[in-house]
């Protein structure tokens, strides 16, 4: 077997087979199919596409590149979730908890925010003493014990994505559903969970903003999915703004608590609860959505998700008092407000340009090297359709540093948009995406 014959195969339209793919994906591995060769093969894919068994092969050649996680011995259904990214997207802070409340185990491994979006891990290490840092069997342990824990990729995990990304990055390859489908589902699916729901994004401020190509996504996924024996569903959501009031990992961890308290914004309620819907419909625990709904708004507003935290921070090492304290949360000490300078109603704050002052505070990285600041971020007062006043505070912005509070309430300023029509809120769930239908 040859790379030459193989890239020439799908440069020739013709479908890949498990071993062809294997063969390409090992030897860019072991060096000994060098790069130019696999980017050669990343542009005929790119350029020729490739069906769902052959994106399933794929995705299955990237998972045996690496180690892979078994949770066989954790008891029960095992629900993971994913989110393809976006702005004050503190989600699986508040719905992992909210899910485990109710009977159902979820082993959750989670990243670190890159760009202008934002990492559940980094949220959660703003509470001194928690860590992401166990072993194997002490993950397992964790769910076994409370249902839920969340790890990072401590195992070598993937790595063929680590490296098919980086060649995708500088080849003009980034964005094809394929690769996308088989980047994302190789990482999820090597978490060795039961079933998976997938939050895919849509919107200014995704990795998908056009929302059919968001739908495609969540099809292809499904389908490896299924492929790869995981019931898997997706739900289609809103990123043209961002999530909540709150972007920045200390002030998204405080909205989080709100939420979990029965309070929050009631989009990030909203959107926790219908992805817990659809996480407990998967467990198999519940077949009546009506009832599911009901037992999560029971459980966010009768104390449950909230214990369920707090015993989930205990076991992974933080300090309580910050949760019970949020004020005790680090906050920057430099802060500025956002004042509108006429009347009218928010007709747009543009995710992705929020997501990008956020990193010109400090609260992100743009590389994976770079340090954050976890007090750094952004509070909106107001959100798209909200009525605002001419001198009224729309934002806060937080930082150590006041040339970057300048120069990041100048990029903000021009990311909200306010006209002088009223303009309905936005849609938060486009659809759900299941198996052969969507619902919208």
């Amino acid at each position: 077997m040859r790379a030459y014959d193989i890239i020439l195969k799908k440069r020739n339209k013709k479908a890949l087979n498990i071993e062809e793919l294997k063969f390409m994906i090992q030897g860019n591995i072991d060096g000994s199919v060098p790069d130019y060769q696999m980017s050669a093969l990343l542009m005929a894919i790119f350029l020729n596409g490739m069906d769902k068994k052959e994106t399933t092969f794929l995705t299955k050649a990237m998972i045996e590149s690496g180690d892979e996680i078994d949770l066989s011995s954790i008891n029960g259904i095992k629900v993971d979730k994913h989110s393809t990214g976006g702005v004050g997207d503190k989600t699986s802070i508040v719905l992992a908890p909210l899910v485990a409340s109710l009977g159902v185990k979820v082993p959750k491994i989670s990243g670190r925010g890159l760009g202008h979006t934002g990492g559940t891990i980094d949220k959660l290490e703003s509470i001194p003493g928690f860590s992401v840092d166990m072993s194997e069997d002490m993950f397992i342990n964790n769910v076994n014990k409370i249902g839920l824990a969340i790890g990072g990729q401590t195992k070598n995990l993937v790595p063929a994505d680590k490296k098919l990304y980086a060649l995708r990055d500088v080849t003009a390859t980034v964005d094809n559903i394929s690769l996308i489908a088989a980047s994302i589902m190789s990482k999820k699916l090597v978490s060795g969970a039961d079933a998976i729901l997938l939050d895919v994004k849509t919107g200014s401020g995704s990795f998908t903003p056009i929302k059919e190509d968001a739908f495609s996504l969540a099809k292809e996924m499904i389908d490896i999915g299924y492929l790869m024996g995981r019931n898997t569903v997706a739900v289609v959501t809103n990123m043209d703004e961002p999530l909540g009031n709150t972007i920045g990992n200390a002030l998204e961890l405080k909205e989080s608590i709100e939420t979990l308290h029965g309070n929050g914004p009631d989009d990030l309620r909203e959107l926790c609860i219908e992805l817990g819907t659809e996480m407990l419909i998967l467990s198999g625990k519940y077949e009546n959505r009506e009832h599911a709904t009901e037992e999560l708004i029971n459980a966010l507003d009768n104390g449950s998700a909230w214990n369920k935290f707090r015993e989930f921070i205990k076991i992974q090492g933080g300090d309580l008092s910050y949760i019970d304290e949020p004020e005790k949360l680090r906050l920057s000490p430099l802060s500025k407000d956002v004042i509108a300078v006429n009347d009218g109603y928010i007709h747009e704050l543009i995710a992705r340009e929020i997501g990008e002052v956020s990193l010109i505070l400090g609260a992100g990285r743009k590389t994976k090297e770079d340090e954050i600041d976890h007090g750094a971020g952004i509070r909106l007062y107001k959100k798209v359709g909200d009525r605002v006043s001419e001198g009224e505070k729309v934002a806060s912005l937080y930082s150590d540093s006041q040339e970057m509070l300048i120069k990041a309430s100048d990029k903000l300023e021009k990311a909200i948009k306010v006209g002088s029509e009223f303009l309905s809120p936005n849609k938060l769930i486009h659809g759900i995406v299941k198996k052969e239908s969507v619902i919208h």
